[in-house]
């Protein structure tokens, strides 16, 4: 590819349920310079995440929409080529949303500086990044589990997930994860040391689940929502914390699901047995980043705390890897290498 060329994936229509590669565009323009006071991005690695798909609605949220004709949004580890800034140097490895595109312009609002010397800098959009902070403020600040709890997490092989059983495990609960297939479920015990897997693909997946929580559920780290919290409900002890990071299993719907309304059973077992159930954003918790990198990179070097990458290769091939995350092909966090 020629170095005069900036290739950009932009929104080309919002999606009606699953996305689908029609809904983006990928046009080349030239390389942008850095102005005044900016800099000049190559991007190296991008990371693929399931709030990309809320971003692709212009439904009322937390954050603003992309726009038809807009860049996608995304995170990204990149290189500093031209600096006007005076808190950047040319050669700085940072990370900063700067979207599907191999060159962006930053006035450094947003950026950080990566440190390659505390793991592999694409860990930056991963284990060290985003999802790592999701899973180490989520869990520990709402969830707080307790040496001897019960913690079960859906979607457990994911980039958050897998990270959030590590942490329980660490800190002395028995953990239970939630994945489709055997292959990751085997993964969940075999490699990082949960203490239980169930398959969510398996017919018999409540009972199973019932089965490996013979103590109940103190807590519960919500990813999936849909038809694995339904199965997760009646298994809540008194007082358990239930931390809601995502609900990939609701992203693509275009209603409502059908009854029976399970709102008001909820509700009163939310009362009866007095769970805290709390939604919450990684930004909610911005100022842990520093606890966050020190525990986490710690774990990393130690040995207690281990992670997987799911890596496509080149910018074009972002759009049809991004619609694996819906279909739970991924296994670890999704990323794509843009660059070497």
């Amino acid at each position: 590819m020629s170095t005069d060329v900036n290739r950009r994936i932009l929104l080309a229509a919002r999606p009606v349920g699953e996305p689908q590669e029609a809904d983006f565009r990928l046009v080349e323009e030239a390389v942008p310079t850095a102005g005044p006071g900016h800099l000049l991005l190559r991007t190296l690695w991008l990371s693929l995440d399931p709030y990309m798909r809320g971003r692709m609605s212009d439904a009322k949220s937390y954050a603003t929409p992309v726009e038809i004709g807009q860049v996608m949004v995304g995170g990204a580890v990149s290189r500093v080529l031209a600096s006007n800034h005076p808190g950047f140097a040319v050669g700085d490895i940072v990370e900063g949303r700067t979207g599907w595109q191999d060159y962006a312009v930053s006035d450094g609002t947003g950026l950080r500086k990566v440190d390659p010397s505390l793991a592999p800098i694409s860990t930056a959009v991963g284990v060290l990044g985003m999802p790592g902070m999701t899973a180490y403020t989520g869990l520990l600040t709402i969830g707080q589990p307790k040496p001897g709890e019960t913690v079960v997490v859906s979607a457990a092989s994911g980039a958050v997930g897998s990270v959030v059983g590590q942490i329980a495990r660490i800190k002395g609960a028995r953990v239970v994860g939630i994945a489709g297939g055997d292959r990751k479920c085997a993964y969940l015990t075999g490699e990082l040391g949960f203490d239980a897997a169930v398959d969510h693909q398996a017919s018999d997946f409540a009972a199973r689940l019932a089965a490996a929580v013979p103590d109940g559920i103190d807590v519960y780290f919500e990813n999936v929502g849909g038809a694995v919290f339904e199965a997760v409900r009646p298994l809540f002890n008194p007082f358990a914390r239930i931390p809601v990071c995502g609900l990939i299993a609701q992203y693509n719907a275009t209603g409502l699901p059908p009854g029976p309304n399970l709102v008001p059973s909820l509700m009163r077992e939310v009362l009866s047995k007095r769970l805290t159930l709390r939604g919450f954003i990684v930004s909610d918790f911005a100022d842990q980043q520093a606890a966050f990198l020190r525990d986490v990179s710690g774990w990393i070097r130690d040995g207690q705390l281990r992670y997987r990458e799911d890596v496509a290769e080149g910018l074009e091939t972002a759009p049809k890897t991004f619609l694996r995350l819906f279909r739970g092909e991924n296994f670890g966090k999704l990323l794509v290498r843009v660059a070497e």
